[in-house]
């Protein structure tokens, strides 16, 4: 059977994946976003449903007024004695921990903070022992791919922190994650940074502290090279042996807005390559390279979905809020939300009422009826304070009007305005492919359009950061106690 890649698409980067009872779940970052860590199952390793988050209480992670793209980076999940884990860096306070849970539909613990640092923390577990690992410094200065053993129960370090691999030369080391395969010790690690020169390498030793020694054909998977070409920033895997006994390893990934214009805001997606073990014992990912599709084995039909509503969609697993969010100002549907506009706004390096989904494709429309009686409301294209489009309706002395904001580099710029009169409701669209977004609103029937902008300055490489774009909904009022009504809405894709 065929499979397409990216097998997530959208804003889920830096995945981890973990086998437990005939299934397969993964974790993905979530930086400045909450819930935290959106966690995925599967049958298959190719269709993967989101049942929830990790962090879902205010008390697990603190995202208090963090900066975007800060916050929760690069979780692992990791299964054993029953239980799981699932163990991340909060990049902003710079504190690694834990949450575990024996249900992985329920509930996870308070956090267990370990004392040492770095970032891109994982586990290993072996013969009733934990081993933490993550990139950073040692407890003698050395940089590098960091271990140390520790109490599971308690996150106390039991040994020193020992720089056990300083990779292959490539920049930015990052992601570790340790296997035992046979009698191997395989240390697999990402380099080169999660942009067009990201690559996974790895190394293997006979002892768990060492000493490791670099795969001759690092990287194993890299599309640095592959151009011209959508695909790129594959690097950051975790590998995971199948049900049929064939290894895979999935990876972040990107699909860049054109084959010759090299940006991409989307985020960084989930990408899935078929392994092999050689004779010598080294694996090999691909073709050192990942492609857009892949014939193997199994009795599958990849699912996508196309069309989000409010009705199908779950405000607790599918959506986001930005940061710490003030519940009170959401009423939330099972077929309408009604937001409460308070003084904060999108630009602010805080919690607006916002709520949001992450944009899978290119080609979209969003579409949402709207009715408001103060302030502020509307849909947002959104990657950063810094950079969002705003289309919106604005009622002030009993007059409606639809209004289109472009925020690029904090340059704030009222694109167009238009007067709806004496009405109090409109509907919205956003229309989006590769490297444009349109907007439009409709009364009575009467489409108009307020202009377009480009999706290129949303991107990683114009704005900065690790997110990708968000398509949500919102609402603002300086003066407090605005209602936004939302209903009627959808996002479909091509």
């Amino acid at each position: 059977m065929k499979y397409t890649n990216p097998i997530v698409k959208g804003f889920y980067p830096d995945p981890s994946v973990c086998c437990a009872e005939g299934k397969y779940y993964m974790v993905c970052s979530s930086f400045q976003y909450f819930p935290g860590v959106p966690l995925f199952e599967s049958a298959d390793l190719i269709n993967w449903e989101q049942i929830g988050y990790v962090l879902t209480r205010e008390n697990q992670v603190m995202l208090d007024k963090i900066n975007s793209s800060g916050g929760v980076f690069a979780p692992t999940i990791r299964y054993n004695d029953s239980r799981f884990y699932m163990v991340t860096t909060n990049d902003t306070t710079h504190q690694n921990f834990y949450v575990y849970t024996d249900d992985i539909r329920g509930e996870w613990s308070d956090p267990i903070y370990v004392d040492q640092g770095g970032i891109d923390p994982s586990l290993y577990f072996e013969d009733g022992r934990t081993f933490f690992i993550s990139n950073g410094v040692d407890d003698e200065g050395k940089s590098g791919v960091i271990q140390c053993e520790i109490d599971i129960a308690t996150g106390k370090k039991l040994t020193a922190g020992k720089c056990i691999w300083q990779g292959s030369g490539g920049r930015y080391l990052e992601s570790p994650h340790m296997y035992k395969i046979g009698e191997w010790y395989y240390l697999m690690a990402a380099e080169g940074g999660t942009e067009y020169g990201h690559m996974v390498t790895c190394a293997r030793a006979k002892s768990v502290w060492g000493e490791f020694i670099g795969n001759p054909n690092n990287p194993v998977l890299t599309n640095r090279n592959k151009a011209p070409y959508i695909i790129q920033g594959i690097g950051h895997g975790d590998i995971i042996c199948g049900a049929d006994g064939k290894w895979h390893i999935l990876t972040l990934g990107f699909r860049q807005i054109h084959i010759w214009q090299p940006y991409h805001h989307l985020g960084r997606e989930v990408f899935l390559t078929p392994v092999k073990f050689g004779e010598d014992g080294w694996f090999t990912a691909g073709d050192g390279t990942t492609d857009e599709s892949y014939e193997i084995a199994g009795d599958f039909k990849q699912r996508e979905k196309k069309l989000y509503t409010f009705e199908n969609t779950k405000w607790n697993v599918d959506w986001s809020y930005m940061r710490r969010p003030e519940l009170s100002n959401y009423e939330l549907g099972e077929n309408s939300a009604v937001l409460h506009g308070c003084a904060l706004t999108l630009d602010d390096v805080d919690s607006p009422t916002f709520i949001a989904l992450r944009q899978r494709d290119f080609r979209s429309q969003l579409s949402v009826d709207l009715t408001l009686d103060g302030g502020e409301a509307g849909v947002t294209v959104y990657s950063c304070e810094n950079e969002h489009y705003d289309l919106c309706l604005r009622k002030q002395g009993g007059e409606l009007k639809a209004v289109l904001k472009l925020n690029i580099g904090g340059i704030k710029h009222t694109q167009a305005e238009i007067s709806l009169g004496n009405a109090d409701s409109a509907k919205l669209i956003v229309r989006s492919a590769e490297l444009f977004y349109n907007f439009y609103v409709q009364v009575g029937g009467e489409e108009r359009e307020l202009g377009f902008a480009q999706s290129k300055y949303l991107s990683s490489e114009v704005s900065g950061g690790f997110t990708g774009v968000m398509l949500g909904i919102y609402a603002a009022d300086a003066a407090g106690g605005s209602r936004a009504e939302f209903k009627n809405f959808e996002l479909k894709y091509e």
